[in-house]
C-alpha cells in the first residue's frame, strides 16, 4: 500500500523526489515500529506510542509533527481507496509547535558575500575564472530572486536564454511563477553562460542545465552549492554557520519587507501557496525592531525607580 500511496503523490500532487524520499522514510520507520502487524493495520494506540517513542529519542516537536503528518496522509489515502474503514490517526493530535524564526543574514553580510564573489570573478583567470563566475551567478540569482535552492540548481539553460530580466521557475507542485531579476543578477548570468559553454566544450560535453554538475547530465547538487557558500563565507569574513543556501532566501524576503515591499508580492515571489507561511518574516522584523529599541533607545537602559 505504501508504494501505491507514493505513486498517488506523484500522479495527483506532482510530488518532488525529495518529498517522496521523506514520505518513504517516515512510513518505513513507522512500519518497523509496528511490525509485524504492518503500517496499514495500526491502531490509534500504536500511533500514539510511536510519537511517544520519537519524543523519547529526543526528536523535536517539529519532526514528530512531520512524521504524524505523513501517517495522516497515508491513512486518509487508505480510507479513500477502501483499504480501511477507519483512520487511526484522526484522533491523534500533533505535538504543539513553537514558531521558530528563520535565521537570516544582514544586508551588510550579503553585501560582503556578493562583493567577495565579484572580486574573485574579476581577479581569476582560466578555469578558476569560470568557477568564480558560476559562484557569482548562483549567489546573485539566489539573493535577487529568493527562489528555493532546488529551484535554483535545477534551472534549465533555456530558462536564462531570453533577454527578459525574469526567470520562469517551476516550483513545488509543478507550479510555474515568474521571478524578476536585478540588473546585477541578470549580468552575472550573462557572464556565466559563455564561461559555462567554454568549460563544457573543453571536455566535449553538453548539458541542458544552467548549472551542470560534475556529470553534465545532472545539475549541481544542493550539497555542492552549500559547500561553495561555506567557502565564500570564510573568504568574506562572514559567520560560516549562518551562510546556508536557504539563508539567502530568508534574507531576500526579510530585506524586501524591511525596505517597504508588501507581503502579498513577497508571497508570490517566494512561491508560497499560503500567505501565512510568508507572514513569519514579519515576526523576524518585529524581533529585530524590538532588539533595536532595547539596545539603542535611551529609556530602555534607564533603571526603574
Amino acid at each position: 500500500m505504501a508504494d501505491a500511496f507514493l505513486e498517488m503523490l506523484v500522479a495527483e500532487r506532482g510530488a518532488a523526489a525529495n518529498t517522496l524520499t521523506a514520505y518513504a522514510h517516515d512510513l518505513d520507520e513507522f512500519a518497523r515500529f509496528v511490525a509485524p502487524g504492518g503500517v496499514g493495520d495500526a491502531d490509534s494506540g500504536q500511533v500514539r506510542a510511536y510519537l511517544a517513542s520519537l519524543a523519547d529519542q529526543g526528536l523535536s516537536a517539529r519532526t514528530q509533527a512531520r512524521r504524524l503528518s505523513a501517517l495522516k496522509q497515508f491513512h486518509r489515502f487508505l480510507l479513500g481507496e477502501g483499504h480501511r474503514d477507519d483512520d487511526p490517526t484522526g484522533v491523534v493530535d500533533a505535538p504543539r509547535l513553537g514558531r521558530p524564526l528563520p535565521k537570516t543574514l544582514s544586508e551588510k553580510d550579503v553585501t560582503r558575500l556578493l562583493e567577495t564573489a565579484r572580486e574573485a570573478a574579476i581577479a581569476s583567470e582560466g578555469s578558476a575564472r569560470g568557477k568564480a563566475l558560476r559562484l557569482l551567478a548562483l549567489v546573485e540569482v539566489l539573493y535577487a530572486s529568493g527562489m528555493r535552492v532546488s529551484e535554483l540548481v535545477g534551472l534549465p539553460l533555456a530558462a536564462a536564454r531570453g533577454n527578459d530580466r525574469v526567470l520562469l521557475i517551476r516550483g513545488k507542485g509543478n507550479k510555474e511563477r515568474m521571478v524578476p531579476l536585478t540588473p546585477a543578477a541578470f549580468d552575472a548570468i550573462r557572464e556565466w553562460i559563455p564561461a559555462r559553454t567554454l568549460a563544457l566544450s573543453a571536455r566535449n560535453q553538453e548539458s541542458r542545465w544552467l548549472f551542470p554538475g560534475t556529470d553534465p547530465d545532472q545539475h549541481m547538487t544542493r550539497q555542492r552549492l552549500g559547500q561553495l557558500l561555506k567557502q565564500l563565507a570564510i573568504d568574506a569574513g562572514v559567520d560560516m554557520t549562518a551562510v546556508k543556501p536557504h539563508a539567502l532566501r530568508h534574507a531576500f524576503a526579510t530585506h524586501l519587507l524591511a525596505n517597504g515591499a508588501d507581503l502579498r508580492s513577497v508571497q508570490q515571489m517566494l512561491g508560497h501557496a499560503d500567505i501565512s507561511t510568508t507572514q513569519i518574516y514579519t515576526h523576524v522584523l518585529d524581533a529585530r525592531m524590538a532588539a533595536l529599541v532595547q539596545d539603542h533607545h535611551p529609556l530602555a537602559t534607564r533603571k526603574r525607580s
